[in-house]
């Protein structure tokens, strides 16, 4: 017997089962597919993502297999590679941003910088991560068929076999067979727009990039053209995706030539069809069964908000269900996940459609490329400059978060650094150039900026709940003003349970809360 099934070994599914094997849990991912498939996918993982790969301690592995890190990641919008550019949206390497990160002291950015890093690269990476935990077993070639589920746990039909578990996680995609056991349906914006993607190898491309009078370095090259058409470079620069309108496979290697603007040496390996959707689901679960990743959020892949945003699905929901098999997490623990995921997922979505319209804006005017240059100018950004989406979610009516009235606004574009119960801890370097989220816990963390406060009555309420807390006092006078409170109790995820200028007035009942006891 296994406490989770996990299915689908995309990179959510495959979070998760690293998260609950680095906390003990025993769990079985199953992936119908006989081994991870060379298919682009996601290409790039989001700070947010980068900051929980270093908490997983795997950020630079992350690093070292994906785009190095002197490679600029512009966006070009291009008639063809060989012409002048008619807009160009500079944005830089991981290497220059890690120097801006060094240099920040105001807690405005995140720990990590973004990484260029294609699914079939990172698939395989957090493949290998998973099967050196020894409560995780991963079985690829493994089917899924059905589910039942009662009072005590569920019951999962597969292709190998029955595996009986105290839960199940539904991280396979946006055709989710176990949404679909489940009965729960997508609403919203479906087949918006279909897209061919070729992936092509090319060994000379990046080397000899023919735009304006530099080398042309960058991530994306749209092109200004009635077919959608785009380009993106993938992590080894030899790989390249082109999407673009086409009524078939066969005119993908014209309209790559075409792009491309001169001759050069390739080979078309991959064509498929895709959808772009704006969708969200109206559950994320029912009983001892979750949904995590695109089962539950289907986006355009305008801002990168759809395999980033399962990643933070899985770190919601990883630690919670490890809480509650360890005992010590409530009933309202695991119910806080649809609450506190599925608000994510509508933002994601409405930035994800915010983004699309101003992309859909310029690329309407492609016969008149002047008006267009000054359209996109504006509303191109909007696709790639989504750092609020990132690292400003906030939690709002979780019912183990001790919310406050109001609270900041929502916004997509900017991020402002804010310690609103809900909200994930900003970055601050401390004494030394440390990072305060580098000395956060795995349980939960009563952060003490002034060390004259008592703690002793919260950290009996969390042990009579057999609850993990750790207090740790920051003497820094820096952060205490950035982080505005003197006292803030972070969970598991690094987000703010509770703050306060003195202790609670009632530790027990704040303490049931958070645990989802209450």
């Amino acid at each position: 017997m296994t406490d989770v099934v996990i299915v689908g070994a995309g990179p959510v599914g495959l979070v998760l089962a690293i998260d609950l094997g680095q906390r003990g849990v025993r769990c079985t991912l199953i992936e119908r597919k006989p081994a991870p498939q060379f298919l682009p996918k996601m290409e790039r993982c989001n700070a947010r993502t980068m900051e929980i790969f270093r908490r997983m301690g795997i950020a630079e592995r992350v690093r070292a297999a994906g785009l190095r890190a002197d490679v600029p990641m512009d966006v070009f919008i291009i008639r063809a590679m060989n012409l002048p550019p008619l807009v160009h949206h500079r944005y830089p390497s991981v290497g220059e941003a890690r120097r801006e990160i060094d240099a920040c002291v105001d807690a405005s950015m995140p720990l990590e910088p973004y990484q260029l890093i294609s699914q079939y690269t990172l698939e395989p990476l957090l493949k290998s991560v998973a099967e050196t935990l020894p409560t995780v077993t991963v079985r690829y070639g493994c089917e899924f068929f059905s589910c039942t589920q009662d009072a005590s746990g569920v019951k999962t039909e597969t292709s190998l076999g029955a595996i009986t578990s105290k839960f199940l996680v539904g991280c396979d995609g946006g055709s989710s067979a176990v949404r679909q056991q489940l009965g729960i349906a997508l609403n919203g914006e479906g087949d918006l727009l279909r897209l061919r993607q070729g992936l092509f190898y090319c060994e000379e491309l990046f080397d000899r990039i023919p735009i304006g009078n530099g080398p042309g370095h960058g991530r994306h090259y749209h092109v200004a053209d009635e077919r959608a058409s785009f380009l993106i470079m993938q992590d080894s620069t030899r790989h390249w995706t082109l999407h673009a309108v086409l009524d078939d496979d066969a005119a993908m290697a014209p309209q790559f030539e075409k792009t491309i603007g001169v001759p050069v040496k390739y080979e078309m390996l991959y064509v498929g069809e895709w959808k772009q959707n704006l969708l969200l689901a109206d559950r994320f679960g029912k009983g001892r069964v979750f949904l995590a990743g695109d089962a539950v959020h289907l986006v355009i892949p305008t801002g990168g908000l759809g395999m980033n945003g399962g990643v933070g699905d899985a770190m919601d929901l990883g630690w919670k269900l490890a809480a509650t098999l360890q005992g010590w997490g409530g009933p309202r623990l695991l119910e806080s996940y649809e609450v506190e995921r599925r608000q994510v997922g509508e933002r994601n979505v409405a930035a994800s459609r915010y983004a699309s319209l101003g992309r859909r804006k310029w690329r309407s005017l492609w016969r008149n490329l002047e008006e267009l240059a000054a359209v996109a100018e504006v509303e191109q950004r909007k696709s790639n400059e989504m750092v609020g989406a990132e690292l400003g979610y906030r939690y709002v009516g979780s019912p183990i978060i001790a919310d406050e009235p109001d609270g900041p606004e929502h916004d997509f574009r900017r991020y402002i650094p804010s310690t609103w119960p809900g909200a994930r801890l900003p970055h601050l370097w401390l004494e030394g150039h440390v990072a305060a989220q580098d000395l956060i816990g795995t349980g939960y963390t009563l952060l003490r900026l002034d060390g004259s406060h008592e703690a002793t009555a919260l950290e009996q309420s969390f042990r009579a709940l057999r609850a993990p807390l750790q207090v740790l006092d920051i003497g820094d006078r820096k952060a205490r003003a950035l982080y505005g409170h003197d006292l803030l109790l972070l969970r598991p995820d690094l987000h703010v349970a509770w703050r306060g200028n003195r202790p609670p007035e009632d530790p027990r009942a704040l303490a049931k809360l958070v645990t989802g006891n209450r």
